[in-house]
């Protein structure tokens, strides 16, 4: 659980980096008609930590397996209005759902990573979930904000 942790925290100090030598143009740009800005891809990575802050703290108490549900995540980025945003609310939002989910992490004891989950009809853990979203996490950030 250290070396999530530790991702976690590199991306929390790495990503507001990577804005801050972007100008407002890339930020905001939509490389096609459908697809997100990278301003709307951190904006989805906030709703990412909300939608699994969420998991997190109701697979340790809630019935056993606990079944993961999906969320529309094109409507969450639109109603959210994320593009409209200042980039400096996103990252901060961002950062700050990151810190909590750091905190929930450190505070999981460890047999609760065993917990079993369904989540796309797969029997999967706890710890599945939380790699699941650090990877989730990472794909965003490397191929779609770091990209030129």
């Amino acid at each position: 659980m250290q070396k999530t942790i530790d991702q976690l925290h590199y991306w929390i100090i790495k990503v507001p980096e990577l804005f801050h030598v972007m100008t407002a143009e890339e930020i905001a740009h939509r490389p096609a008609e459908k697809k997100w800005s990278k301003k709307e891809i951190v904006g989805h990575l906030c709703d990412s930590a909300i939608v699994n802050l969420e998991r997190l703290i109701n697979i340790q108490y809630k019935a056993s397996p606990y079944v993961v549900t999906t969320y529309d995540q094109v409507r969450w980025v639109e109603l959210q209005g994320y593009q409209a945003m200042p980039i400096e609310a996103i990252l901060q939002l961002w950062t700050s759902l990151n810190k909590k989910i750091i905190y929930v992490l450190e505070n999981i004891p460890e047999k609760s990573l065993e917990l079993p989950i369904v989540m796309n009809q797969q029997h999967l853990t706890l710890a599945s979930l939380i790699q699941d979203y650090v990877q989730h996490l990472e794909h965003h950030i490397q191929h779609q904000i770091c990209e030129t």
